[in-house]
């Protein structure tokens, strides 16, 4: 089976173990990532980390950093040149990337999936809505990153087989519990964009109210940092917050074992609820314990593996934060719990598994009853 997957989000190192996988369960993989990608961060280069067994090619991409805009110019010619059984569409729907993809995929006669995490039902103007539904028709299969996400895309139309398999999972050998470290300060964590629907503002609120000695670490980019630096200063806590900028993916395991704690404080606007939370599964795997708010796909990614508050509302998180730094027992109980479920549910081996599964029903699909 020859598939060839086009992802942006594989530029990221430790995301690449799900491609080793998937090419050790029988599949010959190309996969096509950009050079780099822009967001609010920053620019984020391509990490050639976990690369055996598959292909990994980076290629042109027209408007980079454009989500909804960029495209491939020179991928035909892959196409034409690999000729893919199955082609891996990493991208919504309603993106000029998997228009394009989807168009030659159809015209080299392969079977096309495209992949979505969009769990709010949102109309698009012209040209997006005419492309998603026109996606929507011609597509062989959708993978959704949750059930909601799904249910948006049958309540858009789509008709077709579909499957619930998260985006990418996490290695749990890189992400494991660590050896206790000597006595340090109760370490509260945030990982992710610096954006507002983050709600890091939220978290600073919260934070500025425990007792006792603890610190508080915000790991990567964006607009919000300065802003969040004047809050602090404000709060009269800037002393105990330290902003640690964008790292690279492989660095992450050491940023989570400096952690007592993670927080995903998400707050849902019009346009967007979380859509999963990855640094969750990695926090869980690395047996840290997780708060996060009840925003979107949060309480169905942690389970019971961690503490869920109402979005938006510093006290209770004050409160699941005084529970976390003073039981110290808790936060092992925890740790745990949520270590648990990530193996049972969210490593990079269990998603390729059903991945796999998906291809060889594109290329071997069920007789009709």
């Amino acid at each position: 089976m020859r598939v060839l997957m086009l992802s942006k989000a594989c530029i990221v190192g430790i995301y690449q173990r799900k491609l080793e996988s998937i090419a050790r369960q029988g599949v010959e993989l190309l996969a096509l990532v950009p050079p780099a990608w822009r967001d609010e961060r920053g620019t984020q280069p391509l990490e050639r980390v976990y690369t055996q067994g598959y292909r990994l090619e980076s290629i042109p991409v027209w408007w980079n950093g454009n989500f909804h805009l960029h495209l491939y110019p020179t991928l035909g010619r892959w196409l034409r040149q690999f000729r893919p059984d199955v082609v891996h569409i990493d991208e919504e729907p309603y993106n000029v990337a998997t228009w394009h993809a989807l168009a030659l995929a159809r015209r080299q006669g392969a079977r096309a999936l495209c992949f979505t995490w969009q769990n709010i039902h949102r109309q698009y103007p012209p040209p997006f809505a005419w492309g998603e539904q026109w996606v929507l028709r011609h597509i062989d299969y959708v993978l959704a990153g949750t059930d909601s996400a799904g249910a948006v895309c049958r309540a858009k139309g789509y008709r077709g087989p579909l499957a619930t398999i998260p985006q990418f999972g996490t290695d749990p050998d890189l992400f494991q519990p660590q050896p206790q470290p000597q006595p340090r300060p109760f370490t509260i964590g945030y990982m992710g964009r610096l954006v507002p629907e983050k709600g890091i503002a939220l978290l600073l609120e919260a934070a500025a109210g425990l007792p006792g000695d603890w610190h508080l670490r915000l790991v990567g980019g964006g607009p919000l940092r300065s802003a969040l630096a004047q809050q602090a200063a404000r709060l009269g806590i800037a002393p105990r917050v330290e902003f640690v900028g964008q790292v690279a993916s492989t660095a992450m395991p050491a940023q989570m074992a400096a952690l007592d704690v993670l927080v995903l404080p998400s707050l849902t606007r019009p346009n967007w609820k979380e859509q999963f939370g990855r640094v969750l599964v990695e926090a869980m795997a690395a047996g840290v314990p997780v708060i996060g708010s009840d925003s979107g796909a949060i309480p169905g990614v942690i389970g019971a593996g961690g503490l869920i508050v109402p979005e938006g509302d510093a006290a209770a998180l004050r409160q699941a934060l005084l529970c976390l730094l003073q039981q110290p027992a808790e936060r092992q109980r925890l740790g745990r719990l949520g270590r648990a479920r990530v193996l049972a549910h969210f490593t990079h081996d269990s998603i390729a598994s059903a991945t796999v599964q998906v291809y060889q029903a594109l290329l071997h699909p069920p007789a009709a009853g």
